[in-house]
């Protein structure tokens, strides 16, 4: 199993979590996030309204009588969220810490100071011990990663240590995912649920209306592209290996931010979030544009370095240096987390691919 929420760990780590994360909103625009809040507190509501209803992946309710004052999140996605949404003075402890450089300037100083209670999945014990109210989780069903990532803490569990959890729909939902995800409201469904369970829906709105005004921009800038005329658009995701690459499939958020982006992920045909593929099928595609998919390294010097291996590897690989892409020099140095994991800074990184793939009509980029 693998999923893309993880910062700067080893992709050997990240095959252990497929299916785990990743996913989103129906292509209908319903939110991915499926929060109920009590009459009086719409999705937009400006002030906090409690109770609070949200839902897990299977739509069985959770109800907040007031904000949580002890958070622990299952990693940097969750994490990065609630920095974004000003309750970072609550966050008691994270799994999968941010490495270095991954978080947002403006954050990143709050998020080095949050403990690590794991590098990677939190122990159970030490989560149910860990005092929290509130668990932020990213994977849905921890109980899936088996042998030595552990098992998760049963729902009586949980109960018992006094511990509630909020499910980020965007990327743990994946596996039951109507419908592929081509917006990014299921992210902005997570933005504002955890903004009403954390009394900070006032911050949230505002989040989640910045982030439609950067991609609504875009949908502007590119509304004269005919549907035939948007670029194929492969996520190469150097760090999960060379040997086999592995495809960002509908389901992943990914999917949308390409497809905001104006271009056309080639394997957008592929139910689910990510999915193993040969590099036949890459060639059979051949794509159009192709980002070099690494992640944060820490310094721009290391990154450049990522960037340069991932491109040279698609020059030399004897089954890619003849695509379209590596031909034309067609690259995208956008790393890997800006991509694959929910949070505010998707439409950032719709309005970067947009401004590469049509600098004529995106002439801004964050």
């Amino acid at each position: 199993m693998r999923s893309r929420v993880l910062y700067g760990t080893a992709a050997a780590v990240a095959l252990l979590v497929t299916g785990c994360g990743s996913g989103g909103s129906a292509e209908s625009g319903d939110a991915g996030a499926t929060t109920a809040a009590a009459p009086g507190a719409g999705a937009s509501s400006a002030a906090a309204a409690f109770p609070v209803k949200v839902t897990d992946c299977t739509g069985k309710e959770t109800v907040f009588d007031s904000a949580p004052k002890k958070i622990v999140t299952s990693n940097a996605s969750g994490l990065e969220m609630l920095l974004k949404l000003g309750a970072g003075d609550r966050v008691i402890g994270t799994g999968f810490p941010p490495g270095k450089g991954t978080l947002p300037a403006d954050v990143a100083d709050a998020g080095a100071k949050v403990p690590v209670l794991g590098d990677m999945v939190i122990p159970k014990e030490k989560l149910l011990g860990s005092g929290a109210d509130l668990y932020v989780e990213t994977f849905a069903d921890m109980g899936g990663m088996g042998g030595g990532m552990g098992t998760a803490p049963t729902a009586q569990e949980y109960q018992a240590a006094g511990i509630k959890r909020v499910f980020l729909h965007s990327t743990a939902c994946a596996a039951v995912a109507p419908a592929a995800v081509r917006d990014l409201t299921g992210v902005e469904g997570d933005i504002k649920s955890l903004g009403q369970v954390t009394g900070t829906s006032a911050k949230a709105d505002a989040l989640v209306a910045d982030m439609e005004k950067k991609v609504g921009a875009v949908k502007t800038a590119l509304a004269g592209v005919a549907a035939d005329k948007r670029p194929g658009y492969f996520f190469f995701d150097f760090d999960a290996g060379t040997k086999q690459p592995m495809a960002v499939g509908n389901r992943q958020v990914a999917n949308a931010v390409i497809t905001l982006a104006g271009a056309r992920n080639v394997f957008g045909d592929v139910d689910g979030d990510f999915k193993p593929v040969s590099w036949e099928d890459v060639v059979a595609r051949n794509p159009d544009w192709i980002q070099l998919g690494v992640r944060n390294r820490g310094s721009d010097a290391e990154n450049k370095k990522a960037f340069d291996d991932a491109e040279k590897f698609l020059r030399e690989f004897p089954a890619t240096k003849g695509l379209k892409a590596v031909q034309e020099g067609h690259f995208v140095r956008i790393g890997s987390e800006l991509t694959t994991i929910a949070g505010t800074r998707n439409a950032d990184t719709v309005q970067q691919i947009a401004h590469t793939l049509f600098p004529d009509q995106v002439k801004d980029a964050q």
